[in-house]
């Protein structure tokens, strides 16, 4: 028995080396400086416990009943020197773990742009991000990609060193999008966009799942994060065109049901306005959009007029012209149209004008 455990423990050390320890040891800046805050922080708590553990080993074998020469001091009930050093030490490590946390969650804030490539490499200012668009499903991940017109399922690529801005939705219950290798994970949630910056180093294959459970195909919500060379990229977004088909709302609409272990899929074309409405959760026809629906209530909502308004006012906060939409509806409305608009773009009057 006694041998028996130093062989286990053995084995499985030997077991552990053979894993990828990928959240320590990422291939994205943004990770990198992540497992680096995990890092500081693992080795300024060690400050504390490992003298706690120590001596809690050596005041145990101290003080343990065979032994004799140990002082005794039954009356012994404060020391201000222990107390100085057992309040001090905490403090201190407290703060610096303050600093560091309120300086790294200001430099990583995923919402903000990069500020730089990786430790060596500034941020080109002449080079915009990737924008990918995110949307988590029952139980896989759409990617649409706006620049090229393309999209595909349960597959992401994208450019080494090039920014990558990821816009993220759900159309159906809160997930969780990460990639280890890439940067932390940001929630997936429906009726809202949040957003992820990042770049990817090295050219590979990396995985990425949902990390928030979401049901019964939750464990089969996974894809594969590509990182190529441009070249690379560009060949593959040519690939895509030629064996993918179209992605409108009929398509989205059927892809949107629930499926486990969904294959990748490919899309050459993308219709015009479809993220808006994977966002709004307005994929059907039949159903009024989010931004209208707050409109509607804007407007008047409830009642009877709540009725008479759904159906007048749908798809005015994506009409090309609202302003004009607006007016031919209400003309009553049309000397407040500068008004309309700033209330439906969220922009302030003084920006607006």
């Amino acid at each position: 028995m006694k041998r028996a455990f130093p062989a286990a423990a053995l084995l499985s050390l030997i077991a552990l080396a053979g894993c990828d320890m990928v959240v320590l040891d990422p291939s994205g800046d943004v990770a990198v400086q992540q497992a680096d805050l995990i890092l500081y922080s693992t080795v300024l708590m060690l400050i504390v416990i490992v003298p706690v553990m120590a001596l809690t080993v050596f005041f145990a074998w101290k003080y343990r009943e065979s032994n004799k020469d140990a002082t005794y001091e039954p009356d012994w009930d404060h020391s201000t020197s222990l107390e100085i050093i057992i309040w001090s030490v905490p403090l201190a490590i407290i703060i610096c773990l303050a600093g560091l946390t309120y300086v790294a969650t200001h430099r990583l804030d995923p919402f903000e742009p990069l500020r730089r490539i990786s430790a060596v490499e500034e941020i080109d200012e002449s080079v915009e991000p990737m924008v990918v668009q995110v949307s988590a499903m029952d139980w896989k991940w759409l990617f649409i990609y706006p620049e090229e017109g393309i999209a595909t399922v349960n597959e992401v690529v994208a450019i080494v060193d090039r920014p990558i801005k990821f816009e993220i939705t759900s159309t159906t219950v809160m997930n969780s999008f990460f990639v280890p290798a890439l940067a932390g994970q940001i929630y997936a949630m429906s009726g809202m966009q949040t957003e992820l910056n990042a770049v990817i180093n090295e050219a590979g294959i990396y995985d990425g799942f949902s990390a928030n459970y979401s049901g019964e195909g939750f464990s089969q919500m996974r894809f594969k994060f590509h990182g190529k060379d441009q070249a690379d990229f560009d060949a593959w977004v040519e690939q895509v065109r030629a064996q993918g088909t179209e992605l409108d709302r009929e398509s989205l609409a059927q892809l949107n049901q629930p499926s486990i272990s969904h294959p990748v899929t490919y899309y050459n074309t993308v219709e015009d306005g479809l993220w808006d409405k994977i966002v709004n959760l307005c994929i059907e026809d039949d159903t009024l959009c989010l931004n209208d629906m707050m409109m509607v209530d804007a407007l008047g909502g409830g009642g009877l007029e709540g009725l008479w308004n759904r159906e007048m006012f749908r798809g005015i906060c994506s009409a090309d012209d609202p302003g004009a939409l607006m007016a031919m509806i209400r003309p009553e409305m049309r000397i407040r149209e500068d008004e309309i608009i700033t209330a439906m773009t969220l922009v302030p009057p003084a920006a607006a004008n």
